[in-house]
């Protein structure tokens, strides 16, 4: 199986990823739902689209373990700009997305999640933008969809905390347009999608542009931003450490150089 299928339901377009349980993305993965999007955008039968995964959790992040071992690392930030460049492509797109988030969004994953339009959740989701914990710069285009979101206040304590956000609390603050229960994620999200397609196809894509004007160049200068950023911390201490503790699971003991 693809890591990435396409089903269409009626006018609703279901891309899922497929790499469960946790989902971790890469530069493929996200070249490959970039593929879909523009699949679907292509298809005029197609009005609203719905990102889901199969596994336990919606998108646990990218795997930085990897960067880690390109001591040079030149080929790493070569492979952070295409990632972002791939990244694009998600927020270029003209229909409305629907995000199913089960389980965890964490790092990219609540990134992905935030290129969407709505998110459903359930009380078992968390979202949490935990790059700084890390020892690294947020990235995914965060810094500018998540203070768009919940304001420039909760994103900077998210950010700078790698506070997990849950269901409800995420509800309250604007990260997710529903709160269902766990096995109903998927199917509500459907159902949302579908109560967008009934609408006039051409009026909903105008409408979202109008609403989202900016945002894909806002989005693409924050990756641009984000990238100088983190090439500055990826060849440190910290960085290294924060993703062994992470793979660890233990607190990082960061040494600030």
């Amino acid at each position: 199986m693809s890591d990435v299928t396409i089903t269409r339901d009626g006018h609703i377009g279901i891309v899922e990823l497929h790499r469960g349980p946790n989902n971790f993305v890469d530069i493929a993965a996200i070249a490959a739902l970039g593929d879909a999007y523009d699949e679907l955008d292509a298809d005029r039968e197609i009005r609203a689209l719905v990102l889901c995964s199969e596994g336990k959790h919606f998108c646990a992040g990218a795997n930085l373990a990897e960067r880690v071992k390109d001591d040079n690392d030149t080929i790493t930030q070569e492979a952070g700009r295409h990632l972002y460049q791939e990244a694009h492509r998600l927020v270029s797109n003209a229909k409305p997305v629907v995000a199913a988030v089960q389980g965890a969004a964490v790092g990219a994953g609540i990134g992905l999640a935030l290129t969407a339009d709505f998110r459903v959740g359930c009380e078992a989701s968390r979202l949490s933008a935990n790059f700084a914990r890390q020892g690294y710069h947020p990235g995914f285009g965060t810094t500018f969809t998540l203070p768009r979101i919940v304001g420039q206040q909760k994103a900077a304590w998210m950010f700078m905390t790698g506070e997990r956000v849950p269901g409800d609390e995420a509800l309250q603050i604007g990260l997710l347009d529903r709160l269902v229960d766990a096995d109903a994620v998927r199917d509500t999200a459907i159902e949302m999608a579908r109560d967008i397609a009934t609408s006039g196809p051409l009026a909903v894509q105008g409408v979202r542009r109008t609403l989202r004007m900016g945002f894909a160049d806002g989005f693409k200068q924050a990756t641009y931003t984000e990238h100088f950023e983190q090439s500055l911390v990826r060849p440190t201490h910290d960085f290294k450490e924060g993703v062994v503790a992470m793979n660890e699971r233990r607190t990082p003991n960061f040494k600030g150089y």
